[in-house]
Parts: structure tokens; sequence; C-alpha cells
């Protein structure tokens, strides 16, 4: 509790602070920013660590997994601010972080506890965390593209547009983590075909449909965008759609089983 409460409260600093600097100027300090973050960043690494690697078992339920998975993605975004930029997500991704740990603290997990996992399921489970990380930042870079275009359309410029990167950059980015995040989502399905025996039986059926549809979505993009130079609205909505079978797929199922059906 207290290393959870203690990760919300400098996730709620970052963000105040990120806000407050956007707001007097564009040029964000963003030393300052990495500096309050990284400590957030570790004691929610920790956090998320404890709660999946409990004492009595391991716990892969709805909120330890998202906790982990918004984890990882913050640590993504946090290493790839020291060389691109990608620090606009954080107005973003810090609140939903402390939401996140802020829930679980107070929900905690229904979820049925695992004594051991073997070495290719934990490959599976290393490689699902990873794809959907890279896939949610996908979808947030979305997001922002779509309201950068926006704002550009309606001429609603103001300091916007020195607070993102530039809408080329934006979707060089974009797709930089496209084609990782397919990799990765792709290495997730061959091991689960591969290790998993009864997919009825664990109730992985609908997460399976759901992130195949996801996978074939996000390849149909990717496509699109080699062979077509697809960009812009078109690039926009292929991501969404592909992020939404995702989230229906994988926090859908989890939601249903854990919190409905229980």
């Amino acid at each position: 509790m207290l290393t959870a409460s203690a990760a919300i409260a400098l996730y709620i600093c970052a963000t105040l602070f990120q806000a407050l600097q956007l707001r007097k100027h564009p040029n964000l300090q963003l030393s300052s920013l990495q500096l309050i973050a990284a400590p957030a960043l570790a004691l929610h690494g920790y956090t998320s660590a404890h709660w999946i690697f409990s004492d009595a078992g391991l716990d892969f339920g709805l909120l330890p997994m998202t906790s982990a998975i918004i984890f990882t993605i913050n640590l993504i975004v946090l290493l790839s601010s020291l060389r691109k930029p990608v620090h606009s997500l954080f107005l973003i991704l810090f609140p939903l972080a402390a939401l996140i740990l802020a829930l679980t603290l107070l929900i905690g997990s229904s979820a049925p506890l695992r004594e051991t996992v073997s070495l290719p399921i934990g490959a599976h489970i290393f490689f699902s965390i990873v794809a959907y990380s890279l896939l949610t930042i996908a979808a947030f870079q979305a997001i922002f593209i779509a309201l950068q275009n926006w704002r550009l359309r309606h001429r609603h410029l103001g300091s916007w547009l020195q607070i993102v990167p530039p809408l080329q950059t934006m979707e060089a980015l974009l797709f930089e983590v496209l084609w990782a995040g397919f990799g990765l989502l792709t290495l997730s399905l061959i091991t689960g075909f591969l290790f998993f025996e009864d997919f009825f039986a664990q109730h992985l059926i609908h997460k399976t449909v759901f992130t195949l549809f996801a996978w074939l979505f996000y390849g149909i993009l990717l496509w699109g965008r080699h062979i077509k130079g697809w960009r812009g609205n078109t690039a926009i909505q292929w991501t969404l759609v592909g992020f939404s079978a995702m989230v229906l797929g994988y926090w859908g199922s989890k939601f249903v089983l854990e919190v409905i059906l229980r």
C-alpha cells in the first residue's frame, strides 16, 4: 500500500508539473519531468511485481495485469523520450497509471491464483504484455494525431503545435510502434497456439478470436502503409479498430470472467 500510494503521488506530481510547464512555456523541461517520473515508475514496477508474484501464488487477474501493462507502457515511453519526442503521451499515461494503481489498491483481484507457470507460458505472457503495451501506445499516438489533424483543419492552433511534434514525425513514430507491436503480437499468438492445450477449458477462445481479429486489422494496416502508402485518417481508423478488438479480446474477456460472471 505504501509503495503504491507513493507511486500515485509521484504520478500526480509529474502530471501537474508537466501541465504547469506547458502552460507557461511549450518547451518542457524534460529532464526535470524524467527525474519525477523515474521513481514513480520504480515504485510502480515494484508494486505490480508484488501483486502478481504474491506469497499466495501468481495473480494474473484483471487489475494486477493491467497495472503491469501500464507500467510497461510508461517504461517504454520514458525510455523512448530520451531520444524521441513522445513526452506528450505522458499527459494521458501518468493520470491513467495513478488511476489503475488506485483501483487495484481499492478493489484488488478476484482471479484464481496459480502456483507456477512453465517457461513457454511465461514467454507467452511476456510477449503479450509487451505487445499490448506497444499497441496501446500506438492507439494513444493515433488519438494525438487525430487531434492534431482536427486542430490544423479548423485552425485551432494555439500552443498545441509547439507541444506535440510535427505531424510527419508523429506518423513515423506511430508506424515504428505498430511494426514492433505487431511483431510481438505475432509471437504471442504463436506461443499461445503452441503451448496452450485446451482453449475452451481455460476460457481462452474469446480472447484468441478477438486477438486474431486485432492481428488481422494491424496486418492490413501495415500492408496498406507499405504497398499503398496509407496515412492520415486511414491509419488512425485502422489503428483504433485494431486496438478496440484487442481491448475486447483481453480486457473485455477478463472483465466478463472476473467481474460479471463472479
